[in-house]
């Protein structure tokens, strides 16, 4: 007997690994983490999303700030980065770094929060990403109800690292600009974080 592929599985290729076929409204959240996609894959209104190779600027910022950030967490705050946040049920995007609710952290198994948990979210653009980081994402993030977001840019000829925070605007469910850091990243919120940015031009 042959076993049926599952829903919304093409049959299996030559090399024995199914493809995922979109269904006609497509993929929603229960979808998304039944099937086996590539690490770092995003379901963005229904769509996949596949990430391609990071930059080396993309890989230090991330360290760099997570590290401060992981520095001066209080209690009641947790960092996590690249795990997957459940927006709605068509929308599962893979924010960079997040500040969440230490209570959201129930296990080790956890492969997924949601956006209630989220304080903040941030987002390194890369050049195959930058509609969605710079437009998209922060769009979705502030319609779930995320406090808090940064865009982290390479920016001008010294491929210097610059850091716009936003906040959420409650009434109007969108994100107002708060700053714009260069050098050193400085914030109260969600709780008090300091970051040299120079330092990954030294890394």
């Amino acid at each position: 007997m042959t076993a049926e592929a599952p829903p919304h599985m093409a049959p299996a290729q030559p090399d024995g690994s199914p493809w995922p076929v979109p269904p006609e409204n497509g993929y929603t959240v229960d979808d998304f983490f039944r099937l086996d996609l590539p690490p770092h894959t995003e379901l963005i209104d229904g769509s996949l999303v596949f990430v391609s190779p990071q930059r080396d600027f993309h890989t230090m910022t991330m360290f760099v700030l997570e590290r401060s950030m992981q520095a001066s967490v209080p209690e009641g705050f947790r960092v996590r980065r690249e795990m997957a946040v459940v927006l709605d049920r068509r929308n599962v995007p893979e924010p960079d770094l997040i500040v969440l609710s230490a209570v959201a952290v129930t296990d080790r198994r956890r492969t997924r929060y949601d956006a209630a948990d989220v304080h903040l979210a941030v987002e390194v653009v890369s050049p195959d990403s930058e509609s969605r980081d710079r437009d998209y994402k922060p769009h979705k993030y502030a319609e779930a109800g995320i406090p808090h977001f940064w865009r982290v840019e390479m920016s001008g000829p010294h491929d210097q690292v610059v850091v716009y925070t936003f906040e959420l605007e409650p009434t109007t469910k969108k994100y107002v600009p708060t700053g714009v850091h260069r050098d050193q990243l400085k914030v109260d919120v969600p709780y008090p974080i300091s970051v040299d940015l120079t330092e990954i031009d030294r890394m």
